[in-house]
């Protein structure tokens, strides 16, 4: 099956992550981090490709996404997937398949961090590494050369230098050549970068801190300075994001549900730092609540398999057996085993992470082209028609006690949502709290287009409510002479459980009747929360938007002139509400008939 990358691309994250392309038998072709995964993935698919990178996008089968919330860690991700699976075109595309090391000559007293291709000799020095990134390597050293000022040079130039390079103009070495440091203060600078490129950066900013106060306390202020900058720029580095967390070894499981989907994340932490993410699509046949699913899932994961078990396992559900699980992990691991889901600081931003990546990976299985088709196939047995629909439309209406009243309308198609095709209708001159009235509003608006040519006609059109919006938008079709659309109406059952809602066809006496299960319920539910969601949305941005108007932008003759004048006379809105015919007449620009306006638009 070709690679549908047009809706791929739609249901991708604009945030920092990492992609896997995979092949046909599911075997890693590449694996890539990307500052957005939208715009990166797109420039596959859309930009202009040398040979070798149009080779590998022409084996493309499936694209796998891991959101992260920084680059950096997107970063250290992808080296860290590299490693473990060292897909074909992450070596092909480089020089050599050779993996790059970082060396520390022990035979220098002002030794250089060097990148090196291979490992010479085992007595020279040290050798970090190997690396999978040649490029993350050189990153990573410009960085530590930035910080720590450590030299660059060759040797042989060092040996020969009279006076500070453009290195040291620039702040980019300490000048060691010509002794402006001497070898032991340099010797502790390179064992702070060698302890970042290790990943103990916190380590380097509390020895580094408390240096500082020593230096402060010994009235030493220029050296104290200089490890001040230091430490702000490790932590402009370090950026408190989860490769940096201080430490901590823990596995997160994420749960996700949408209407006839389920996606569970596993997230593993080692250390503080990201080492991947795995995810898994259970099937819920027996509609167990996601707290039972998901101790399901942790139970089998760590007892069906041997796995690594780290001190602590995060959930985004509270488990049933929580203490149960915690006390078997404990014993099998011949250490304490903490199992929650209740978390805070940085170990909630992992179980954030989680359920991010869960969500995601939901919402790519969910816009699956073939599991589209097969719910769009479904709704058309269950319905009876003779060809499968095209188009579907939703309409829901949104707000809060009567306020900022807005309706929406969602477009479904054989791609899915197509969200350049969404609407939002403000709706005015109705009753507050009037959702029938709201929905003929919408709904005529809608359709008045559509009659006239302006909009395309939906085969199908969502009405979310019970009979009430449903007799409305039957009286919509019959007044505008619409027959050609195919009118349903959604009510929530009592509980809003999904697979409880009542369905009508046509009228509210026609009930249809579709079994929880069915790919045609799960393309209605689906529509209805999107459209739900998508009128939640259009509505608090109204309100917000209400909530900050000036109510004297209503006032006839008051612009954004006068109404600054106002404002600035009296300090404020409250002060001018306050204010008497006569006192407004004396703002510059408000003659005594304006006055007279703006005091009965305020007091009535």
């Amino acid at each position: 099956m070709t690679f549908d990358a047009k809706q791929f691309l739609s249901s991708v994250s604009t945030s920092p992550g990492v992609y896997r392309m995979l092949d046909e038998q599911s075997n890693t072709l590449y694996v890539g981090k990307a500052k957005r995964l939208k715009a990166r993935l797109a420039s596959y698919f859309r930009g202009q490709l040398n040979t070798k990178t149009q080779a590998m996008v022409g084996r493309i089968a499936d694209v796998q996404v891991t959101v992260t919330r920084t680059e950096t860690e997107a970063l250290l991700l992808e080296q860290t997937l590299i490693k473990q699976l060292r897909p074909p075109y992450n070596i092909l595309l480089r020089d050599d398949k050779s993996y790059p090391f970082v060396f520390v000559t022990d035979r220098h007293p002002y030794p250089a961090l060097e990148y090196k291709r291979a490992r010479q000799r085992s007595d020279d020095g040290r050798y970090l590494g190997p690396y999978p990134s040649s490029g993350a390597v050189r990153e990573s050293l410009a960085l530590m050369q930035k910080i720590f000022h450590i030299r660059n040079c060759e040797d042989s130039v060092f040996a020969h230098r009279s006076r500070p390079c453009l290195q040291y103009q620039i702040q980019r070495c300490s000048a060691p050549c010509v002794d402006y440091i001497s070898a032991e203060d340099y010797q502790r600078d390179v064992e702070h970068a060698v302890m970042c490129l290790e990943g103990k950066s916190e380590n380097v900013t509390q020895e580094l801190m408390e240096a500082m106060e020593a230096a402060s306390q010994a009235l030493n202020f220029e050296e104290a300075a200089r490890l001040r900058d230091q430490v702000q720029q490790l932590r402009q580095l370090q950026q408190r994001q989860f490769v940096d967390t201080g430490g901590g070894d823990a596995d997160i499981f994420a749960l996700a549900q949408r209407p006839g989907a389920l996606g569970v994340s596993v997230l593993s932490v080692r250390d503080g730092r990201l080492l991947g993410a795995r995810h898994h699509t259970p099937k819920n046949d027996l509609d167990l609540p996601l707290e039972t699913l998901l101790t399901e899932v942790v139970s089998q994961y760590y007892f069906g398999q041997p796995h690594n078990v780290p001190s602590e396992v995060i959930t985004s559900h509270p488990l049933d057996d929580s203490e149960l699980i915690a006390e078997a992990l404990t014993q099998q691991a011949g250490k304490r085993i903490r199992v929650t889901s209740q978390v805070r600081g940085h170990r909630a931003q992992w179980q954030q992470l989680a359920i991010t990546n869960a969500e995601q990976q939901l919402a790519s299985q969910l816009a699956n082209q073939t599991q589209l088709t097969q719910r769009f196939t479904a709704l058309q047995k269950a319905l009876g028609l003779e060809e499968t629909p095209q188009r579907l439309e939703c309409f829901d209406i949104s707000h809060s006690h009567g306020e900022a009243t807005v309706a929406s309308c969602v477009v479904f198609d054989h791609q899915g949502p197509r969200k350049s095709d969404y609407r939002h209708f403000r709706i005015e001159g109705v009753a507050a709290g009037d959702d029938y009235a709201a929905m003929q509003q919408a709904l005529t608006r809608r359709l008045k287009r559509v009659k006239s040519g302006e909009a395309v006609a939906p085969d199908i059109l969502i009405v979310d409510g019970g009979k009430g919006q449903l007799n409305m938008a039957r009286e919509v079709f019959k007044t505008l002479e619409i027959t050609n659309i195919i009118l349903l109406g959604v009510a929530k059952g009592t509980t809003r459980k999904a697979g409880l809602e009542s369905l009508f066809l046509e009228t509210a006496d026609n009930p249809l009747d579709l079994d929880p299960a069915s790919p045609a319920l799960h393309l209605i539910q689906h529509i209805r929360d999107e459209s739900h969601r998508f009128a939640i949305a259009g509505h608090r941005a109204q309100r917000d938007k209400a909530r900050r108007t000036s109510t004297l932008q209503d006032i006839p003759g008051i612009g954004p002139k006068r109404r600054r004048e106002l404002l600035r006379f009296f300090g404020g809105l409250q002060g001018v509400q306050k204010a008497s015919r006569d006192e407004l007449a004396r703002v510059p620009g408000i003659n005594a008939s304006l006055a007279e306006s703006i005091y009965r638009a305020l007091n009535g």
